[in-house]
């Protein structure tokens, strides 16, 4: 056996290990559900076995399930990949529930053998699920371990009978943040939630259980819905109170999905329909649900990109082969928010910075940033005192350049001026050695464009961070025309180590995200000022599955911004540029002092406090609401393909050379509906065909910026899909 190892000790308790060799975290494969199923079989027919520990021979117990198990299963299938699924779900319940009835007597609920299981650290998907259909969870008080089902972030739900269990054991509304938030807990947490049994010491984990194991009875090992009499914690649907609960539920989870993430509403008509019926009939409820969930495209394009995809980019899929290039020292140019966040989670990732600003007033309020940052997650107990500690003498705030002697890597992060900037590469590279890479933090201007100050292009760089700096997910790598292997590795290796999501682009102007967003927020600026109800635009955008609509996100990011933006683009564009009329309101609004949430007025109002309130009714007073108002589908298409063409354009041109980048980045960069998979993903659900059917329509009643881009139009000539034609690239056509 290679997964699964199996002993028994001298008191006559069966220790089933899960250790993967040569793997850091226990993730379930096919081959291992055979050899867990035949490691139960053997101690269940064993007589002198008395009780059974399940463990694992790592720091965590197990991270998952490996998603191409479900992949086998449905191709299998063949031509009824729906019968794979179910039939491949249900062999899983069966060992599942084989643990949990452990061979008692099914009349009389007796003689069965105790199983616990002992879980030194994390246990999340089926590394939770597998446990709970054991008899008692014994967890080490392991601060940094995570007991959860994160499944529904990636586009599905527990489907191996957590979300029967949880729901069972706890009661809809108690499961409810576990299984429709996907919360992880810290094994305090999940105890006195009674997700689990016990917290115990390290060294006794073990000692512990087979102890249990040992002195368990009858009673101890039948689960309370398989007793005479059960009835479900909190109500079940027909009961009074249970009825209030799921009717709150439904609404918690259309009002937080739209109803556009498929998972949530399974889950839900799952517990709601198996808490009416016995335990083995729900759980072929929850298969059924589990199988209508994975046939879902949607559901695909999640685990693909929010799952498969960024973890392949997390691994490095498309970094250059070269050494090892792991940052030790960094130098933060610019103590802004942006800097100190910069300067924030490198020295969290236990990197050395030196975070410079003009003044020293001003270098230590980015440095209190953190310090601000550390103290929150102190309140909210995730943080140490020694963590705090520890983080804050990894960062010296100083105005002194000499202080960035020895770095390795300086990311720039001060005022968006080719002037200022390149003056700041030039003193910086004076001072740092010969193979410090150089990286700018700018979000708009072209790399290429600022390496000409540096004596060294080729190890001049791109870095854009997204704003709130410690809270996004996703950095943008930006190559020059000049850019080398090395600083690619080193910008790679960087964001690595301070645990985000990079993707590598071309230079261009705006590279890849902001060349998306832009067109959103503009498209939306223009149907306000057409007259299209701010109210339709914003909630089309929502029931779209976008975090916030192109107004509130204009309002976010500020209005002075965007004219700043314009005025630099129009500069460099001329005669081809292409949004005088979304200038003309947005330079409106500035001459208006409606500079967006941090003027506390914008396209919404807000009160002293900075809260969101209602959108601005001063605004139809100069762009009149128009009396016939456009379809729900139009604004849709108008807001999706906005970004959607950007995306199939940077394709093009070359700026993105992997479609992988920009689904995974359009996701974690600007929430690009995530039920989708992201844009390349959202073209293949629909097909080329009616893509290039709406942007013929949008083209002929908006104006060329809908025309459909050539690749587009040949995929939908020639019956092709993204990532059918181009998989995990581009290839010559598309660049």
């Amino acid at each position: 056996m290679t997964d699964f190892h199996y002993s028994v000790d001298s008191d006559g308790v069966a220790v089933i290990t899960w250790d993967i060799a040569n793997k850091s975290m226990n993730v379930l494969s096919i081959a291992g559900i055979s050899e867990l199923n035949d490691c139960v079989d053997q101690a269940l027919a064993d007589e002198a076995v008395k009780g059974i520990v399940i463990t694992s021979g790592k720091v965590d117990f197990a991270g998952g399930m490996d998603l191409n198990i479900i992949a086998k299963m449905r191709d299998d299938a063949g031509a009824e990949p729906a019968k794979g699924l179910f039939e491949g779900i249900m062999s899983m319940h069966a060992i599942l529930r084989k643990i949990e009835r452990a061979g008692m007597d099914p009349k009389t609920n007796k003689g069965g053998k105790p199983i616990a299981s002992a879980l030194p650290g994390t246990a999340l998907g089926i590394g939770l699920e597998l446990p709970l259909a054991t008899h008692r969870i014994f967890v080490a008080n392991n601060p940094k371990a995570k007991i959860g089902l994160p499944e529904i972030k990636v586009g599905i739900f527990p489907g191996m009978g957590g979300t029967t269990r949880v729901s069972r054991l706890l009661g809809a509304m108690a499961a409810a943040p576990i299984l429709l938030e996907g919360r992880m807990l810290d094994p305090i947490k999940a105890k006195s939630l009674g997700l689990v049994h016990e917290v115990v010491e390290p060294a006794e984990l073990l000692a512990k259980a087979k102890e249990w194991v040992l002195n368990a009875t009858d009673a101890d090992i039948l689960k309370p819905w398989d007793a005479k009499g059960w009835k479900m914690p909190g109500g079940a649907p027909y009961h009074p109170a249970g009825f209030m609960t799921f009717v709150g539920a439904s609404a918690m989870v259309n009002g937080n999905t739209m109803g556009v993430y498929p998972a949530a509403k399974a889950l839900l008509s799952a517990v709601y329909e198996g808490a009416m019926v016995p335990f083995d009939t729900a759980i072929k409820i929850e298969a059924r649900w589990f199988t209508n969930v994975l046939l879902n495209p949607s559901s695909s394009n999640m685990i693909r990109s929010l799952f498969i995809n960024k973890e392949a980019l997390e691994k490095g899929a498309n970094r250059p082969d070269v050494a090892d290039q792991k940052v030790r020292k960094l130098g933060v140019l610019g103590a802004g928010m942006m800097g100190a966040g910069i300067a924030y989670v490198s020295a969290n990732a236990g990197i050395e910075v030196v975070l410079i600003d003009q003044k020293q007033e001003a270098a230590d309020k980015g440095k209190a940033l953190s310090e601000s940052i550390l103290d929150k997650g102190i309140s909210r107990k995730k943080v140490t005192a020694e963590k705090k500690e520890s983080v804050l003498a990894n960062i010296t705030a100083t105005t002194d350049l000499d202080a960035l002697k020895g770095c390795d890597l300086i990311v720039e992060a001060v005022f968006e001026d080719i002037g200022v900037k390149a003056e700041m590469t030039k003193k910086v590279e004076a001072i740092v050695g010969p193979d410090c890479v150089f990286a700018s933090n700018t979000s708009t201007l072209p790399i290429t464009e600022l390496a000409k100050a540096s004596v060294r292009p080729d190890q001049f760089i791109g870095i854009h961070f997204f704003s709130p700096v410690d809270k996004m997910l996703l950095v943008e790598i930006i190559k020059g025309k000049e850019t080398g292997d090395v600083a690619v590795a080193k910008a790679l290796d960087f964001v690595r180590q301070i645990r985000k999501t990079p993707i590598v682009v071309n230079d261009a102007r705006f590279f890849y995200a902001n060349r998306c967003i832009i067109p959103y927020i503009n498209e939306g600026v223009r149907m306000a000022a057409e007259g299209v109800e701010l109210p339709l635009i914003e909630n089309a955008a929502k029931l779209l599955g976008f975090p916030l609509g192109p107004l509130q996100l204009i309002d976010e990011t500020s209005i002075d911004l965007g004219v700043k933006i314009a005025k630099a683009t129009k500069a460099a564009m001329g005669d081809d540029y292409p949004d005088e009329a979304v200038d003309e309101v947005v330079f409106w609004m500035f001459d208006q002092g409606r500079l967006g949430k941090k003027a506390n007025a914008g396209f919404y109002d807000y009160d002293d406090k900075g809260k969101r309130g209602m959108l601005w009714d001063g605004f139809t007073a100069e762009y009149p609401t128009a009396d016939v108002q456009p379809e729900l589908d139009e604004v849709q298409h108008r807001l999706l393909m906005a970004q959607v063409l950007e995306a199939v354009r940077a394709l093009e041109d070359g700026v993105l050379t992997d479609i992988r980048e920009g689904d995974v980045g359009a996701i974690l960069g600007w929430g690009f509906a995530p039920w989708s998979g992201g844009p390349f993903a959202w073209l293949d659900i629909i097909g080329a065909a009616k893509a290039v059917e709406i942007c013929d329509n949008l083209t002929a009643t908006h104006g060329p910026r809908f025309e459909t881009p050539a690749l587009l139009r040949e995929m939908a000539d020639t019956g092709q899909s993204f990532y059918g034609r181009l998989g995990a690239g581009v290839d010559s056509k598309a660049a």
